[in-house]
């Protein structure tokens, strides 16, 4: 009986305890304030508005310690609830790390006011469940932020899967800029500081990498770690079997994409030709997609592959962007003049790719040969010496006597 009188007295006294305090919370708020006007220089500077929700937060704070003082079993949620005041957007107003000032704040400031407001003997009662209850906030803002930053993710991961499908699709237009920007693209930031734009296509990886699983992070997250470790922005989606990449900020990316190649499925990894921005990135999409589908005609194509040098293979499978390539960068250029260039390698290739017979089929010496056949790799870039060269000067001789441009013309 004794006993259980010592504990109703007990609980008498700590909610006496308590009611002193409920009593003491305006003028806790009031003194909670002040000290971030003093202690908190970017506080001030804040919108009226910002501070009032603050206010307001700091208040709620302070009644939920009161609520959870009382009977910390029974409101034991109460530190997570605190936030509910605040709106949404509280979390982009000030950061995780200005909210834990707050936290510090608003605690310091009750410890050194409670003091003056309670009796002595309520001060170290008080002084412990303060403590206590101050980690419980700092918990429950650490998952208050955790969950804006996921569903911020969220939405980023959406945008940027619209935005890469807009580039492919060909339908970018001025807004693509702002999306983009709010991604964190600057389209200049690269180790060229110019804003040239490859778009990257491969397959996607069939199941997600262990340093995926480890790391808590997506092959999108990772795609842009690594293009920004090496000097580019880079804007990823994963578009059913394939991965898109569009790098930003650099004129050799294919160097950027070696880096990148172990967050690709296996298979070709082609990268379009650069482009001047993200407007103009449909043109390299278009050209990376259409290498990766004619990819498998060359088994020994290096990965990753530049587009253009996939220009043959994708002339044969359909692409009229590639065929229009051949005929007015390779075939056209040599039929300037009085053709003769256009001859010999014509005969080239059709010897077998043997200078001897080429100069006794026209009756010149293999040096004549040997000279032309230099000019004609000067002129189109494609050495007729080298098996692969002389497969892509073949195709496109044959796509530019189809098309038939007029004698260093263009094919439209």
């Amino acid at each position: 009986m004794a006993a259980v009188y010592g504990r109703f007295v007990a609980k008498g006294a700590h909610l006496a305890r308590a009611e002193r305090l409920q009593g003491a919370t305006g003028a806790l708020a009031t003194a909670a304030m002040a000290a971030m006007e003093e202690k908190l220089p970017w506080f001030g500077k804040l919108s009226a508005q910002d501070r009032s929700w603050i206010g307001l937060v700091a208040q709620s704070g302070i009644s939920a310690f009161v609520e959870w003082f009382r009977d910390p079993e029974a409101h034991s949620s109460m530190p997570t609830r605190i936030f509910g005041s605040a709106p949404r957007e509280f979390t982009r107003v000030i950061s995780l790390h200005q909210t834990v000032d707050l936290v510090r704040t608003t605690i310091e400031t009750i410890e050194n006011t409670i003091g003056t407001l309670l009796p002595p003997s309520d001060v170290p009662i008080v002084h412990e469940a303060i403590q206590r209850y101050a980690r419980e906030v700092a918990f429950a803002a650490a998952t208050v932020y955790a969950q804006a930053a996921e569903m911020r993710g969220a939405w980023d991961a959406r945008l940027e899967a619209l935005l890469v499908d807009s580039v492919i699709r060909g339908e970018a237009d001025e807004s693509v800029r702002s999306r983009a920007s709010a991604l964190g693209w600057t389209g200049a930031a690269g180790t060229t500081g110019a804003a040239e734009v490859a778009v990257v296509v491969g397959r996607a990886p069939a199941a997600e990498p262990a340093e995926t699983r480890n790391a808590g992070s997506n092959v999108a997250d990772l795609v842009r770690h690594a293009a920004r470790e090496a000097g580019a922005d880079a804007l990823c989606a994963i578009q059913g079997d394939r991965l898109v990449v569009v790098l930003g900020g650099t004129s050799k990316p294919v160097e950027i994409v070696q880096k990148l190649a172990p967050w690709f499925g296996p298979g070709p990894i082609v990268v379009g030709p650069v482009v001047k921005d993200l407007m103009s990135a449909v043109t390299s999409a278009r050209a990376a997609v259409a290498g990766l589908r004619a990819a498998a005609a060359w088994p020994g194509a290096p990965r990753p592959v530049p587009a253009d040098e996939l220009l043959p293979e994708r002339s044969l499978s359909g692409d009229g962007h590639a065929r229009r390539q051949l005929a007015n960068e390779v075939y056209a250029p040599l039929t300037v003049g009085d053709g003769v260039l256009l001859d010999t390698v014509s005969a080239y290739l059709d010897s077998g790719g043997s200078i001897e017979a080429t100069a006794r089929a026209m009756f010149i010496h293999a040096n004549t040969v040997r000279y032309r056949l230099k000019r004609v790799a000067d002129i189109t870039g494609y050495n007729p010496l080298n098996p692969r060269d002389s497969f892509t000067l073949r195709v496109a001789l044959t796509l530019g006597r189809l098309l038939n441009p007029e004698p260093g013309g263009t094919v439209l």
